[in-house]
């Protein structure tokens, strides 16, 4: 991997993963299309680290409260969010690492993301605030994100789609979505860590590894604050759009033998 391959993936990956678009998508064409198979789980673990310390980054205030007041309606909400997220990634793991190596239905799943974000963008209801998320509200955020672990399949997209579906205000939706990330992509890299560990760096190029998750940090960063303002002040149907227009073209790219 070259110092310019880390930094584009970084950017898909800090873009991608707050964008309803798919970063995980979006790392199985990259990588492939840059022709990488060692290393690429090490890789993609520290990419997602990167977008971690970038939801930090954006509401320290949050995590600062919640670990000074652990008990608070917030975090009792997240941990019910985690639950049939975590239940699902320990159930169905294998069958999830099929559906990445084989690749085989992301042109089907970026669709599906697509009709997802466009419904759910057209969701009229702003009836709940943050604080008026109920239990039920976080299992039903926890379960979408679940089923985000499908390979093309937007974790962002379906939690601020199962938060709006659920009334919660679009603004509450997008914080929401993006505090319950912080368990999610730490359980990920956990439960990656014995592969990981198993894989390592490769010898004499450790330059990419630090670079792409310090890109995927500041992009991240970005996306967060852009995601925010968008869902107060715009609509997510140019997303829906663009997914759709890449599915096709994957789904294209498989009838043809090229993918």
């Amino acid at each position: 991997m070259t110092i310019l391959q880390a930094v584009i993936l970084g950017v898909v990956q800090g873009l991608t993963e707050f964008l309803p678009i798919s970063s995980s998508g979006h790392l199985v064409l990259f990588q492939r299309y840059f022709g990488l198979e060692e290393s690429v789980l090490t890789f993609d673990v520290l990419l997602h680290l990167g977008t971690l310390v970038a939801v930090f980054a954006v509401f320290w205030k949050d995590i600062v409260s919640m670990i000074k007041k652990p008990w608070q309606r917030l975090t009792l909400l997240i941990i019910i969010a985690t639950i049939p997220t975590g239940l699902m990634g320990l159930g169905l793991k294998d069958f999830f690492e099929k559906l990445f190596e084989s690749g085989r239905t992301l042109g089907i799943e970026f669709i599906a993301t697509g009709f997802i974000i466009w419904f759910a963008d057209r969701s009229t209801a702003k009836l709940k605030n943050i604080d008026q998320i109920s239990h039920f509200d976080a299992a039903f955020v926890g379960f979408m994100q679940g089923i985000a672990i499908l390979p093309a399949i937007s974790r962002s997209g379906l939690t601020i789609a199962g938060s709006l579906f659920r009334g919660i205000n679009r603004e509450a939706a997008a914080r929401f979505s993006f505090l319950v990330s912080i368990p999610a992509i730490a359980g990920a890299a956990v439960l990656d860590l014995k592969d990981i560990i198993g894989q390592g760096l490769p010898a004499g190029q450790p330059l990419p590894f630090i670079v792409g998750p310090i890109v995927a940090a500041i992009s991240g960063y970005w996306a967060i604050n852009y995601m925010m303002k968008l869902l107060r002040e715009g609509s997510m149907k140019g997303f829906a759009y663009y997914v759709w227009a890449l599915g096709l073209m994957v789904i294209g790219l498989q009838l043809a033998g090229k993918f």
